[in-house]
């Protein structure tokens, strides 16, 4: 028998009871996070995307600096991505895109609906013209985990100092990972930068698993790829991302290789028509894995026969390279990460040096200048050096760091390596100068 002060204990307890029980359900998700700028390619645009766990209205609020804040407004539609883990986690992928918008000119915007509004976040945009001389900080393999140089490029894209990010591949350490809660933290920490600057992307082999379903869902970069591969104008250069990875990864199929190998032919065509190479000299690519290394971890980059360079024979038919198609084309410098390090190379072409000359070997080079900057920060901490490296490794370091870049004007682009464990020190830099572009310019 109950005793009657247990008794009356259990009736007064029963309204938190049956309250809890009625409060057994999930949380709404209505809150925008994960918010990140991407350039659609197109003048006078911008494209904002962001996250939410439960279905919402997409909508940007947006104003000139200076103006009525949120006097204008753009709608966009959301995507429903289902993570392939375990949980099957759902995410709306909202995408909303800004027209119309004045060169060089500063906006205020936040995004969301009435479900919830994000932070108000500021961005300038794209300047349009040929005679812009964009900043980028570039770098590949930054993690949730240990992202040595994120403090610091946070900081320094909220003073200004970059239009634009590169980011050549690998996230977070692996936005898959706990049913894709790593990549929705990876997200998160990126917002200091990305919410303000566009966040230009390549996948990397960490992207990998599901058929890089949280890259391809996650980014939204100009064309119709899926984030895969595409080129974009910015100031004097002409700057193309691919994905490495379709050299690797054939238990997706072959399809990607060749149908990516197509597209960088015309496109790389339709770039240097003279009329096209005359206002954007400079080609710059940006891909994942390298085709040159000095790194002594044995991957694709310090083997002879990369993939990426020169292509697989065990396809059907056999997959092409990539070396001797940016050559014929006039590619003037490849950026790439993969190998936590930093090197560059003396112009390099089928293995061996050709400088511009001994006392000014990037004063108009005879072959693409190759920049490997993967030390960004992750799980994996550094890689390390081969003792005896060959003849085209100019520098290297080991350091935590990133690159910045700045395409100046048609004949020079200059770039410089910060190292995070120097405080910021700039621990190498280069100007290349080019007084022609393309295939000729070799010879």
């Amino acid at each position: 028998m109950v005793p009657v002060f247990a008794a009356c204990a259990l009736l007064s307890l029963a309204p938190l009871l049956v309250l809890a029980a009625v409060l057994d359900v999930p949380p709404i998700w209505t809150q925008p996070e994960q918010v990140h700028l991407s350039y659609p390619g197109v003048p006078g645009s911008m494209e904002v995307t962001w996250t939410t766990f439960n279905k919402t209205d997409s909508r940007v609020e947006y104003g000139l600096l200076g103006g009525p804040i949120f006097e204008m407004t753009a709608k966009g539609e959301a995507t429903l991505f289902v993570d392939s883990g375990l949980e099957k986690r759902k995410l709306y992928i909202h995408r909303v895109t800004l027209t119309r918008l004045k060169p060089a000119s500063t906006y205020v915007y936040h995004c969301g609906s009435d479900g919830g509004w994000s932070d108000v976040f500021s961005f300038t945009a794209l300047n349009d013209s040929t005679s812009f001389s964009p900043r980028f900080a570039l770098f590949g393999d930054m993690g949730n985990e240990n992202p040595q140089s994120l403090a610091r490029l946070q900081k320094e894209t909220q003073l200004g100092m970059y239009d634009v990010i590169l980011h050549i591949g690998d996230f977070a350490y692996d936005m898959h990972e706990d049913n894709a809660r790593i990549g929705d933290e990876f997200m998160r920490q990126i917002q200091s930068i990305a919410a303000y600057v566009p966040y230009m992307t390549c996948p990397g082999n960490h992207e990998a698993t599901y058929n890089f379903s949280n890259y391809r869902n996650r980014f939204s970069m100009p064309g119709q790829t899926e984030s895969l591969w595409y080129s974009w104008n910015l100031g004097m250069a002409h700057i193309i991302s691919l994905s490495t990875e379709v050299y690797f990864y054939l238990e997706f199929g072959t399809e990607l290789l060749f149908k990516q190998y197509e597209w960088l032919k015309k496109d790389l065509e339709e770039a240097n028509k003279p009329e096209n190479r005359a206002v954007r000299p400079w080609i710059i690519t940006m891909g994942h894995r390298p085709m040159y290394c000095s790194n002594d971890d044995q991957d694709d980059c310090t083997k002879f026969d990369s993939y990426v360079r020169l292509g697989r024979n065990d396809t059907k038919p056999p997959a092409p390279g990539l070396e001797d198609l940016f050559y014929n084309n006039g590619v003037d410098l490849e950026l790439w990460a993969h190998e936590h390090s930093y090197e560059r190379l003396w112009p390099v072409y089928g293995d061996k040096v050709y400088n511009g000359s001994k006392e000014q070997p990037y004063v108009n080079p005879k072959a693409p200048v190759h920049i490997i900057t993967g030390s960004a920060g992750c799980r994996e901490k550094h890689d390390s050096f081969n003792p005896n490296p060959k003849d085209w490794t100019a520098f290297h370091s080991s350091d935590y760091g990133y690159t910045r870049m700045q395409v100046v004007n048609a004949t020079h682009v200059y770039l410089e390596q910060v190292s995070d464990d120097q405080y910021g020190k700039v621990i190498d830099s280069i100007w290349v100068v080019k007084g022609k572009h393309g295939f000729s310019a070799w010879f």
